[in-house]
């Protein structure tokens, strides 16, 4: 396992065990399904999910970033050439320093575009109906916790890499910036996705940076013009600035209605084959 890999590991097993544990500790509702029958098709989710990545991406988006770099190709790739050569582009005389100032700041902006792009990527699944029918998958879940955070079906998790493929690609996003923006976006999915709770003033004061558990679950309320709001993952400024964001449901988090109403909270319905094949059927 490289360097990226084990990071990644770390910090993926790290957050799940500690809102696992919050869950268990501090729940805010009540699944109505039992633990086992949700956890077993969510997490076998997260398996296919890696193992669809490596056959479409064998060389994972570090690789593709490096072949970018190498070749010269991408945006950020000819900015940074252009100060490690010590161009007028950037003002400065001494080329190391010059590299390293446009280098950190070309690391800051892609962590930022990327984000920006799933924003827009996790609009489209909810617009396209075709897309819609992949990602409903996600919202059928009858219940909201950290393991839902998980739960994409592997067509979806496909066309999510060649999205970042591309981007990566075209912009020549640096290799530090994926990691840190791929840990972040894993960890941010298990955060606001867990069953806890903050207190409402406590959850207001967040709610002004990040998506809040309670933000997050009004996503993933069954009524249509709830659900197509709070799309970040991360940061709320994304849906503040684009108009879809949302601050209270119609319910109260307690008693708010979540999953899809065509898809009935029964382990039928939750195993891995239904999971699966939830998006070729017909409505």
């Amino acid at each position: 396992m490289d360097n990226t890999s084990a990071i990644r590991l770390s910090v993926f097993l790290g957050i799940f065990v500690c809102m696992a544990l919050l869950e268990a500790r501090y729940p805010a509702r009540k699944a109505v399904l039992d633990r086992k029958t949700r956890w077993v098709g969510n997490l076998s989710m997260v398996a296919l999910g890696v193992l669809i990545s490596r056959v479409l991406l064998p060389a994972t988006l570090v690789g593709v970033s490096a072949w970018a770099q190498q070749e010269g190709f991408g945006l950020f790739n000819v900015m940074l050439g252009y100060a490690q050569s010590g161009s007028s582009l950037t003002g400065i005389s001494d080329d190391v320093e010059s590299s390293g100032v446009v280098f950190a700041a070309i690391v800051t902006l892609s962590v930022i575009l990327l984000d920006i792009i799933i924003y827009w990527q996790h609009r489209l699944f909810h617009t396209v109906p075709l897309l819609w029918r992949f990602h409903k998958m996600h919202h059928a879940d009858s219940h909201v916790d950290t393991t839902t955070g998980l739960r994409f079906h592997p067509v979806e998790i496909g066309i999510s890499l060649g999205v970042k493929a591309a981007a990566v690609t075209l912009l020549g996003i640096p290799a530090v910036a994926i990691v840190i923006f791929e840990v972040a976006l894993n960890g941010f999915a298990l955060f606001n996705h867990a069953n806890i709770r903050l207190s409402q003033k406590w959850d207001d004061k967040v709610g002004r940076v990040l998506i809040t558990q309670r933000l997050h679950r009004i996503h993933h309320s069954q009524a249509k013009a709830e659900s197509n709001s709070n799309y970040g993952f991360s940061v709320s400024w994304w849906d503040r600035l684009f108009n879809s964001f949302t601050p209270r449901a119609q319910y109260s988090d307690e008693t708010l209605p979540i999953g899809q109403k065509d898809v009935p909270a029964v382990k039928a319905n939750a195993s891995i084959r239904a999971l699966l094949m939830q998006p070729f059927k017909n409505k």
